[in-house]
Order: C-alpha cells, then sequence, then structure tokens
C-alpha cells in the first residue's frame, strides 16, 4: 500500500534514494529547483544542520542554495552530494574516508559544504556508498573518497583514502558520459556507448566473468547508447 508523502509540484524534477530510508526530492517551484529531504539524519547526511532524523519532507535551507537552483542530488552510504546549476558540487553527511571532498578533515559535516578542487562546470555526479565522482563537461572523471580497492580508478601507487577530487588520469583520451558509483566499485559509460567497469569485483559485480578485484578498466563487448539514450 503507498502513500502520499505531502510534497505538491506541478514539476518533479529529481528523485535521490539512500540507503537507511534516506531520500532526497528536488522539484520546482517559482521557477527554481531546489532539494527536500526525509529519513536518517545521522551524520548530517540530510544536510539540515543537525543530526536529526526528520519523518516528513524538510527543505534544505544552505545559504549557498539561495543565489543558485539545484541541477542533481546523489546518494551515498551516509554521505550526499548536491549539483547546482551552475555546474557547482556539495557535500554533506559522513567523511570518514575524505569521501565530502572538502579541505576541512572533520569526519562529518551536518551542512552542504563545496567540494574542493574541481576545475570546471560539472555535469554529472554520482556517490558510492564510501566515494565519490563527477563528470566535467569536458567528460572528464574526478574521484574521491575509500580507495581500498582501487574504485577510484587512480592505480596502484593511489591512497587508501583520497580526501579531495583527482582526475582520473587512465581514462584521458576517453569522453565520459555518466558514471555510477556503488559499495567498493565503480562503473562509467563513455560517448561511444562502451560501459567501463573497476573496483572490488566480489560477486561478478564488475561483469567481467570472475568475482575478483580489478585496478584496470574492465570494457564491456556491446554499446549501451541504446540504454542510457544519445
Amino acid at each position: 500500500m503507498w502513500s502520499r508523502i505531502g510534497l505538491v509540484s506541478s514539476s518533479s524534477l529529481n528523485l535521490g534514494l539512500g540507503l537507511a530510508k534516506r531520500w532526497l526530492w528536488s522539484k520546482s517551484e517559482t521557477g527554481q529547483r531546489f532539494a527536500a529531504v526525509w529519513g536518517n539524519g545521522d551524520y548530517g547526511r540530510l544536510g539540515l544542520r543537525s543530526l536529526d532524523s526528520h519523518w516528513r519532507p524538510a527543505p534544505v535551507l544552505c545559504a549557498a542554495f539561495r543565489d543558485q537552483g539545484l541541477r542533481a542530488i546523489a546518494c551515498g552510504g551516509a554521505h550526499t552530494l548536491f549539483l547546482t546549476e551552475t555546474g557547482r558540487v556539495y557535500a554533506t553527511g559522513l567523511n570518514d574516508f575524505g569521501q565530502l571532498g572538502i579541505s576541512d578533515d572533520a569526519t562529518y559535516s551536518t551542512e552542504p559544504m563545496e567540494v574542493s578542487g574541481l576545475p570546471q562546470e560539472i555535469v554529472q555526479i554520482s556517490a558510492g556508498y564510501y566515494h565519490s565522482g563527477a563528470i566535467t563537461a569536458d567528460g572528464e572523471l574526478y574521484m574521491w573518497g575509500k580507495n581500498t580497492n582501487g574504485q577510484l580508478g587512480l592505480g596502484k601507487r593511489a591512497a587508501k583514502a583520497v580526501p579531495l577530487p583527482s582526475k582520473v588520469e587512465s581514462l584521458i583520451g576517453l569522453t565520459i558520459k555518466m558514471a555510477a558509483l556503488g559499495f567498493e566499485h565503480s562503473v562509467a559509460v563513455t560517448d561511444g556507448g562502451e560501459a567501463l567497469s573497476w573496483g572490488g569485483g566480489e560477486y561478478g559485480r564488475l561483469g567481467h566473468g570472475h568475482d575478483s578485484s580489478s585496478l584496470a578498466f574492465f570494457k564491456s563487448t556491446s554499446s549501451l547508447l541504446s540504454v542510457i539514450g544519445d
């Protein structure tokens, strides 16, 4: 049995579902997009300047969002990313592996803080359990956060936790169209429709036919453009 959640909008723009019953919803009202959140508030993952949980939608009243609307949201294990219409990225919640991408070394943040070091306009964001990613307008992929299984794609010499965004140099020459991050693995799709996967391979999650982890990039043999759209 379903029930209404009490949000009224003529234009529902984005919906994100996170763990522990945390949801985010972006809508348009008077021409500007904003986020309403509810669910588990541990570690400040709701971005409401508190650790309280909310059982009904509450708007994210971050000062940074007053002059710029939201384009997208992404929910991780206990952190949340926000992408503004101007291409800037903000993060809130747990930061024990640097998944917020902020210069502050605090273990968590209860309000959205701007991610440090992203070089240009961001067009897409993704949040894994303990890691995060962002794609630039030029199709470059930046990753940060936990890296114990190579899920950031930064190579063998990369640290086990990367607190600030780092470009995935191995993908230079490819234009990344979208990325999706899981528990300890990552998947990206190029503008040519190729799917690439890397990181923890348990339970066959990388799609390369076995359950071993990989620091290299496994490439699919078929195009996904028909799935994700042109």
